[in-house]
């Protein structure tokens, strides 16, 4: 019996356009995958003679999630091509900023991305809500809003959805699967907290406007430093975002860790099985810095599942080719020689991908010519595998309730268990960091803003913002000519993990991922969507938009920002 091919296209519950293609054999076993990338990003070329202090307003839009990050990272590339130096309570207050982003996005990501690939909401109309409570109080000694009348209502406004026939996002699910292992109960319980998310996402947000003005599309950053002045000088904001902030920590320590250690149980032969492990190169930039010397993140490469054996991060290390990308050149490139002119293929004549050639919007970055995987799960192994006094303990305890292993984590589930214990890290170092800020500013320094002089700048410079952030490693490449933006990449979490096979046949971390699993029903390959959901896709940070028959859509003049 020849092998199949399975087209998943497009994979919802992520950000931008993702297609999956994976070939099965005649037991249902994965043999080869493809990830696509279905659109194209034309932001550096956007950016190309640009003044490069509009840099970072322009690349946010990047993505219309990770605004802040790219914000972020745009920024600080023009500042270490200038060689400036922020002062310490800008980078807090960045930090504030980033950080609260990882909790709501790694919130937002499990409930309302990935929960319904483990969550039967079909089987939460069947619970018995006395047993949900008790149920709930096995994995938390202090639920969140677990009472018996809560449950309850939360059960009459799912059947009120089902009995009006306004299923919504709900419709459309391989409801009734045979790989949904919950209990009716304890898919009521994620059902309740897939609910609560929606307002505890909402008052996050509310946070990062605090400091950033507002959210999505900050507008608190520019080079040298950051506009929250009177944010800091005033002590009721500093209070609303601290009290926000308890809030949330409530939610992840009652409901978010407890949920994640019971999907861990019921989904236990998958990790045992290793579904969803990639290659086992992974990779870290580091960073985060609080109190006198600590950060919140190791930096590293690990190699082949090999933790004992970490090497230091050299960002010089990190090329991108387009040998399987829909772009003209082939060669491995630095990020700040790196092209970005499309070179569109088209599909085989049945709509498959061409399994030669190119395949995908989407680069092929490569550190020290690897493939690497960046995200949660790259930060919480690199630093328990460093012996990280900010991870380890947090590993540890999580890996104690959970009865895992390090190896564990390198699985679809393990990712989602990873992803976990990094936002309840990054939300109690978060009152770490406005402790730093509000001692700063406890002792008269109020600094924000390094003051320099644009004309007085080198008119020739190269810089790189690099950061960990949501969903792993970013890059931010400018290279300035005549005053000028000259070149421009970006390279960016899920560029890394989303990438295409490369000139060795290499595959990407989606595609490896993959690899070995078996279809229980390839009509609904439930498990091909849980494991690429696990690394929490975004597409819109890896490509952006043309089209592909070459009709022009619009034509945009670009103005220097010196004739204003």
């Amino acid at each position: 019996m020849s092998n199949r091919k399975i087209v998943i296209d497009p994979i919802t519950r992520i950000e931008g356009h993702l297609r999956i293609e994976v070939e099965i054999d005649e037991n249902n076993v994965i043999r080869e995958a493809w990830a696509s990338g279905q659109l194209f990003r034309g932001i550096e070329t956007i950016l190309q003679g640009r003044d490069p202090r509009d840099a970072g307003l322009i690349a946010q839009r990047i993505c219309g999630v990770c605004t802040n990050v790219h914000y972020r990272a745009s920024i600080s590339a023009v500042e270490e091509a200038y060689g400036i130096t922020i002062p310490h309570n800008a980078e807090i207050i960045r930090n504030l900023v980033t950080l609260s982003l990882f909790v709501q996005d790694h919130i937002v990501h499990y409930y309302h991305l990935h929960s319904l690939d483990y969550v039967d909401i079909t089987g939460a109309l069947n619970a018995d809500c006395l047993k949900a409570s008790l149920e709930a109080q096995k994995w938390s000694a202090n639920p969140y809003r677990n009472s018996v009348a809560h449950l309850e209502s939360v059960k009459e406004k799912l059947s009120s959805y089902v009995k009006a026939g306004r299923l919504g996002l709900f419709a459309n699910g391989y409801w009734g699967h045979e790989m949904y292992k919950l209990s009716p109960e304890q898919n009521l319980i994620h059902m309740n907290h897939y609910l609560e998310a929606l307002n505890i996402q909402r008052d996050i947000s509310k946070a990062i406007a605090i400091f950033a003005g507002k959210t999505p599309h900050p507008q608190n950053l520019v080079v040298g430093g950051v506009t929250s002045v009177a944010e800091i000088l005033n002590p009721q904001r500093l209070n609303d975002f601290l009290f926000i902030i308890k809030d949330v920590r409530g939610f992840i320590e009652r409901a978010y860790v407890p949920d994640m250690m019971m999907i861990v149980d019921a989904y236990r032969e998958t990790i045992t099985s290793g579904e969803g492990r990639a290659s086992g190169n992974f990779m870290g930039c580091g960073g985060y810095r609080f109190g006198k010397q600590s950060v919140l993140f190791e930096s590293g490469v690990i190699k082949g599942h090999d933790f004992g054996n970490i090497a230091p991060f050299d960002a010089a290390k990190i090329t991108e080719e387009a040998s399987r990308s829909w772009y003209e050149n082939n060669e491995p490139l630095s990020p700040y020689e790196g092209e970005t002119t499309p070179f569109y293929t088209d599909l085989n004549e049945d709509g498959t991908l061409k399994s030669e050639g190119k395949y995908s919007w989407v680069k092929a970055p490569r550190y020290d010519g690897e493939v690497m995987e960046v995200g949660p799960l790259a930060r919480m192994i690199i630093g328990y595998s460093k012996n990280s006094p900010v991870i380890r303990p947090y590993m540890e305890r999580f890996m104690e309730r959970s009865s895992l292993e390090l190896i564990d984590f390198s699985t679809t589930i393990g990712r989602n268990a990873a992803r976990a214990v990094e936002a309840q890290i990054c939300c109690d170092y978060l009152f770490d960091m406005m402790s730093d800020l509000i001692e700063n500013v406890k002792y008269f320094d109020e600094t924000t803003w390094t003051k320099y002089s644009f004309e007085e700048m080198p008119h020739e410079a190269k810089g790189a913002g690099i950061f960990e952030v949501p969903r792993g490693v970013l890059g931010h490449f400018i290279r300035i000519e005549d005053a000028k933006i000259a070149n421009y990449q970006a390279v960016v979490p899920t560029t890394w993990n989303a990438s295409p096979k490369d000139s060795a046949n290499h595959r990407g971390a989606y595609e490896e991922s993959l690899i070995g699993i078996t279809l229980s029903n390839p009509e609904q390959p439930l498990e091909v969507l849980r494991t690429v959901h696990s690394f929490d896709p975004c597409l819109a940070c890896a490509v952006h938009v043309i089209d592909a028959t070459g009709r022009e859509l619009s034509e945009y003049k670009l103005i220097s920002s010196n004739t204003f």
